[in-house]
């Protein structure tokens, strides 16, 4: 016998007995922890000085055997999984509103068109005051949305405080499955350019998008490019990724894969038909909040030179997640996998702060290449072929958002005005009005400038350094010139009131036609479509 042989033979006896022993040693380990667990979990609910509830403390505790994990590894208890059910299917039972928690009372903040509350003649606005019989005072919008919570067919009794109205409205709601459209809009934009907007990738948003390419090419046989619209767009289910894909590439085409720890679950994913256009000019625009299955689509057709990427760098979440039944209508998601695009990278962040994915150098990520050569980098979202400057609410704008400001003066407003012009006609120009509501609230905005000055401050007092006067004259300054904020940011205010009040009106769609109109991203889009060379260039890597 060959003496190499006669090595291995025990070599690997040794190893195998070794892995099983330490895989024994595992389960151990676990079974051991999973009982010390449980005993504190008794005592601690038995014999601690206060009343507790069991749900709470097992949720904490789940909560942090996952915090060192990544961010999307995530326990879903039975409250949790109509969340989960909207981002993946689209649908949910319900009554097809959202609210928010202002004062003592939630308030209808959203309204999905056609759905069980919009055919009820609830309004955004509405104070959500008692739901069959039980007050609503003090609850926290997930308490209400539990109450709201019911099976298709099931009614229930609403008392609402509406503004404008002498008094409360009694409202019987029939529930039913909401369905939440994942194109709330497609048209023509600029001349001979067409627009589809993608919200999530919820059930048959590949076969959506492609509808509305053939609709837009139907009424405009002289199209000349589209534009893909994912900012905002957090992903959902991967299969409509490929899918989405699918409808500007031809079939066959490798899209993504996945690898994991089980090898058996690893999958490789192509496109499975003809596409309904392969040659038509696409800009896909992105933001920091595409994420997942927008970053599938936007990294693939990247990588295969289909289209060019505008805006600004996506989130960077690679992950695959799948969900695992608990019992109880409990699940986990869990991480199982990363995604790798056809250039073989991978877009998956790998540093975390508080769950938001850290900046990582362009040094420090791999270099791969494009179809047609061009560089591009994993390890950190994908960057734009085209990077356009951040445009997002700031400072007092923000201020104005997040303190329901703007949306109080849109519900106000909805009362004076029962209709409006169409989205593409209607105008906000009541600025003046505007300032003279801000006076009437409790408004209040601490500039980022303010912030860092009292901490100087603060610091300049414990170091006993004698700046009070130049401190004082900085903090003269800075009131000086938050008297001008107003003004200085009025047309992205306006532009956000306008965005609200055409919400009550026109409901989502309304809100992405009406951003269209002075949308500078689109604009951006536009012109680039409109200027075939470089098109063309950019996707060549000249």
């Amino acid at each position: 016998m060959n003496i190499k042989h006669k090595i291995i033979f025990p070599v690997l006896f040794l190893f195998l007995g070794g892995a099983s022993l330490q895989a024994q040693s595992k389960y151990f380990d676990i079974a051991k922890n999973l009982e010390i667990f449980a005993n504190a979990y008794r005592e601690v609910n038995h014999s601690y000085v206060d009343e507790l509830d069991p749900n709470q403390i097992m949720r904490r505790g789940m909560d942090a055997m996952l915090l060192g994990l990544d961010p999307f590894t995530n326990y879903m208890s039975e409250t949790d999984i109509e969340g989960w059910r909207i981002q993946n299917d689209g649908t949910y039972n319900g009554i097809g509103a959202s609210g928010l928690r202002i004062g003592d009372w939630v308030v209808i903040t959203d309204i999905i068109e056609d759905s069980p509350a919009h055919k009820a003649g609830i309004k955004a606005g509405d104070e959500l005051i008692s739901i069959d019989g039980q007050s609503a005072k003090g609850k926290t919008e997930q308490e209400v949305l539990e109450f709201l919570r019911g099976y298709p067919g099931t009614k229930t009794d609403l008392v609402v405080r509406r503004p404008g109205a002498n008094k409360d409205l009694k409202i019987t709601l029939e529930r039913g499955e909401v369905i939440v459209p994942n194109v709330p809009h497609f048209g023509p934009v600029g001349q001979d350019v067409g627009y589809i907007n993608l919200t999530t990738f919820t059930q048959n948003a590949g076969s959506n998008v492609a509808d509305a390419l053939m609709k837009l090419k139907d009424k405009n046989p002289k199209l000349k490019g589209v534009i893909l619209d994912l900012r905002e767009n957090g992903g959902g289910l991967l299969n409509e990724a490929i899918d989405l894909v699918n409808v500007f590439v031809p079939k066959g085409e490798y899209v993504a894969s996945t690898k994991g720890k089980v090898p058996e679950w690893d999958i490789s994913l192509r496109t499975q038909g003809p596409p309904v256009d392969k040659n038509i000019p696409v800009v896909v625009l992105v933001n920091r909040h595409s994420a997942s299955a927008s970053e599938v689509t936007s990294g693939a057709l990247q990588d295969l030179d289909r289209a060019v990427i505008m805006g600004q760098r996506t989130y960077g979440k690679g992950l695959v997640q799948n969900t695992k039944d608990l019992g109880y209508n409990a699940r986990i998601k869990l991480t199982t996998a990363k995604y790798y695009i056809p250039s073989g990278r991978c877009i998956q962040s790998v540093r975390y702060k508080d769950g938001v994915p850290v900046d990582i150098p362009e040094s420090e990520r791999a270099r791969f290449k494009t179809r047609n050569g061009r560089v591009v980098l994993d390890g950190g979202g994908i960057k734009p072929d085209v990077v356009l400057p951040v445009d997002s609410a700031e400072g007092i704008v923000r201020a104005l958002l997040d303190q329901n400001v703007i949306f109080e003066y849109a519900t106000e407003f909805a009362v004076k005005h029962p209709t409006i012009d169409s989205v593409e006609i209607f105008e906000f120009t009541d600025f003046d009005g505007f300032t003279k509501f801000v006076k009437t609230k409790n408004f209040t905005y601490e500039s980022a400038t303010e912030k860092k000055l009292k901490e100087l401050q603060e610091i300049a007092e414990h170091e006993k350094f004698l700046l009070t006067g130049e401190l004082g004259a900085l903090e003269k300054k800075i009131a000086e010139e938050k008297t001008e904020q107003m003004l200085k940011y009025k047309d992205r205010i306006l532009h956000e009131i306008e965005q609200e009040i055409v919400g009550r009106y026109y409901f989502q769609s309304g809100k992405v036609r009406k951003n269209l109109v002075n949308d500078p991203e689109i604009k951006e889009a536009i012109k680039l479509l409109n200027d075939r060379p470089r098109y063309d260039a950019i996707l060549a890597g000249k």
